[in-house]
């Protein structure tokens, strides 16, 4: 089964310094039929204006992923990291215990990034920092593992038995993901059109996948971006 979240059904917010587009119910948006999908807590699509962005703000108990589209963004924490994260860059934060941290957009460029929060295995863990790059051409074709506990395949790490691919397809190239009896699948469009079983998504797009054994991705188009998340 496939159910589909249409971008413009999304709970959306204008701040004028920040554009943001939620997936599920965060902060002043509310919709009990969208809290979250297992353990996939807040997709959050926002759109940052030249050197705007987060004041120092606190998170605990979460998993917190950033992918930047356009744009960098600025990060610094109570752990003393202090990194500034382009396209094809993956932050992963553990807030644990708690972190303090802001985030700010690129002094002369609007920001695009999808700041993604999954639930964690436990509670209380240590807080901890990593990114990593993932080049353009490690996506290409095909689905590029970025998260996931252990750090499979040179990923971030993540404290919940959930696993990230990353793809990017030109029109009409395929790709195709097994899902294991029991899991579920969570996939986002960036960019681009995406045939998925034979749904149409177009960017901005999500959709929930269960029961489906076997999904196939074909692009509709050139430079589809898009993330597929495969959750317990």
């Amino acid at each position: 089964m496939i159910t589909i979240r249409r971008s413009n059904e999304r709970g959306h917010a204008n701040h004028g310094w920040l554009d943001t587009y939620h997936s599920f119910s965060f902060a002043d948006y509310y919709d009990p039929r969208f809290m979250s999908f297992r353990d996939l807590r807040v997709i959050n699509e926002d759109y940052i204006e030249p050197a705007q962005g987060f004041p120092t703000h606190g998170h605990r108990d979460m998993e917190i992923i950033t992918y930047v589209v356009q744009g960098e963004l600025s990060h610094r924490d109570s752990m003393g990291n202090g990194e500034t994260i382009r396209p094809h860059e993956v932050q992963r934060m553990t807030a644990g215990t708690g972190v303090m941290h802001s985030e700010y957009s690129s002094p002369t460029e609007k920001t695009h990034l999808l700041q993604i929060w999954i639930l964690p295995e436990k509670k209380n863990l240590q807080p901890s920092y990593e990114q990593k790059l993932f080049p353009p051409e490690e996506k290409q074709g095909k689905l590029r593992l970025v998260a996931s506990r252990g750090g499979d395949d040179g990923s971030v790490h993540i404290n919940q038995d959930a696993r990230l691919y990353a793809s990017i397809l030109a029109a009409d190239d395929s790709v195709k993901h097994e899902l294991a009896e029991g899991r579920y699948a969570w996939v986002q469009l960036i960019s681009g059109e995406l045939d998925l079983n034979g749904e149409i998504l177009r960017p901005g797009d999500g959709a929930a996948v269960s029961d489906e054994s076997l999904m196939e991705f074909r692009a509709g188009a050139d430079n589809t971006e898009f993330l597929l998340f495969d959750l317990r």
